[in-house]
């Protein structure tokens, strides 16, 4: 009996480039295949005054929205801000710009960060998870609870929770169909490593060059899924 071949399992690619991120995908124009999931920076990571970090955020919302098909979707997970005791909604801005740019809401979800009922003392006990797109149609039975409960393990201070990630990843998948998980602001890179995990290619951006080493090596286990 002859030796069969033996089978080699593919491994989901992961790009991640050192760039400024806006510059990149407005060169790079829209990813063929991509879905974006994302978390924009903070003012406080960006270093504009408040009111043109506003203007900033809301045209990198419009730059992600045209970095993708129409017919796919750009997934944002952010936490509201409190400046000069006025309560920044960046879920507000995410809605305002991607109509802007011409994209509607497919669902709006929220992830806790701490415990329901706990009080918070001015920081957000929760993120928004926002998905928008300027054709598709949200799916009639979307299996991803309103309020998400537990966000998993955070791979750094500011990233996206393992788990929250893991449900726009399989939204993008499933129901998006995408074959590429895009994350303009990867960070250390959990979405890319959660797509990779969950059978996708990753690409991202990321203009710390540090972080985007961490981002290359960054591997979750199917348990934190």
């Amino acid at each position: 009996m002859q030796n069969q071949p033996v089978a080699i399992p593919t491994v989901p690619l992961r790009e991640v480039h050192c760039a400024e991120a806006i510059a990149w995908m407005r060169a790079k124009g829209p990813i063929a295949g991509a879905c974006a999931v994302t978390s924009l920076p903070d003012v406080s990571e960006v270093g504009l005054p408040l009111p043109l970090w506003r203007g900033w955020f809301m045209e990198a919302v419009r730059v992600v929205v045209d970095a993708v098909p129409d017919e796919s979707a750009a997934i944002f997970f952010q936490s509201d801000i409190k400046r000069d005791g006025r309560w920044i909604d960046k879920g507000a801005l995410v809605v305002r710009a991607a109509e802007d740019a011409g994209a509607h809401v497919l669902f709006h979800k929220i992830v806790c960060r701490r415990q329901p009922g706990l009080l918070t003392l001015g920081r957000p006990g929760f993120t928004h998870l926002i998905a928008v797109s300027r054709a598709m149609k949200c799916p009639d039975v979307l299996p991803i609870p309103d309020v998400v409960a537990d966000a998993g393990r955070l791979a750094w201070v500011r990233a996206m929770g393992i788990r929250a990630a893991a449900h726009a990843v399989r939204f993008a998948g499933e129901h998006v169909g995408a074959k590429i998980v895009f994350d303009p602001f990867c960070g250390v890179g959990t979405v890319l490593a959660v797509a990779n995990r969950l059978g996708l290619a990753a690409l991202g951006v990321e203009k710390s060059r540090k972080r985007c080493e961490q981002a290359r090596l960054l591997t979750v286990e199917a348990g934190e899924l």
